[in-house]
């Protein structure tokens, strides 16, 4: 698959993104007429995704998911939904009936498959983002996909509900590796010399079974958006 692997300070990689997002969009658009991303919380949500605000994007056309969400109220200080409201979709004109956002709130699993049948809706059986915002732990873990997790060999199923996640809040829904290796494109983003180590086997071990390394062995295009903290273990 072709990689690109992109260090630089963060302002710049928030620029980057926010490139590749409005070439994707308009590829996505031009050939599908419309676009899907994925999107997850965290740090990479809440300094990428303000960046998208500006962006020439037709937004009646864009259809937002998400990779992961926890299993709370969408106003709760925990919801992904609730962190992307705040950075960018309050702020940009996407249909509401476009936002699909996990219910946090509904009783596990149904989360997951209620989850999983919307993705069949509006993305078809094998259901295909256009491209999907990973961020990455320490550990390597994207979405709620965690090392050593039963999860990370559920291919029978597109979305998941784990309630052992080794970090809080554990009851959590998350895509699988069978939709996100299936993106169209997809972006990480990851940050601090904390996840060096994790990131240098990820992108150097051929043989990685980290979340991060499995997430993105799909054949669309990869591109790692990396602070020079984060690279600095990096052979290559």
């Amino acid at each position: 698959m072709p990689v690109d692997v992109a260090i630089h300070p963060v302002p710049e990689l928030a620029a980057r993104f926010a490139g590749l997002v409005e070439a994707s969009s308009r590829r996505a658009i031009a050939e599908r007429g419309g676009f899907s991303m994925a999107i997850p919380g965290g740090s990479a949500a809440e300094v990428l995704l303000p960046s998208l605000i500006p962006v020439s994007i037709d937004w009646s056309r864009v259809a937002v998911f998400w990779v992961d969400e926890r299993m709370v109220p969408p106003g709760d200080p925990d919801s992904n939904f609730r962190l992307a409201q705040a950075a960018w979709l309050d702020r940009v004109p996407i249909p509401a009936e476009r936002i699909h956002r996990m219910r946090g709130e509904v009783a596990a699993p149904a989360a997951s498959q209620d989850y999983a049948r919307l993705l069949r809706e509006h993305l078809g059986d094998p259901s295909r983002l256009d491209l999907v915002l990973l961020g990455m732990g320490e550990d390597g873990h994207v979405a709620s996909l965690f090392p050593g997790h039963p999860l990370l060999r559920a291919w029978d199923r597109d979305v998941a509900f784990l309630e052992d996640a080794p970090k809080p809040p554990s009851r959590r829904t998350t895509l699988t590796l069978k939709v996100l290796t299936a993106a169209r494109q997809i972006v990480v983003f990851a940050t601090g010399a904390a996840k060096a180590d994790a990131l240098r086997d990820a992108l150097e071990n051929e043989d990685s079974e980290l979340p991060v390394a499995l997430a993105t062995m799909g054949a669309g295009p990869l591109t790692f958006l990396l602070d020079p903290a984060a690279a600095s273990k990096m052979q290559r």
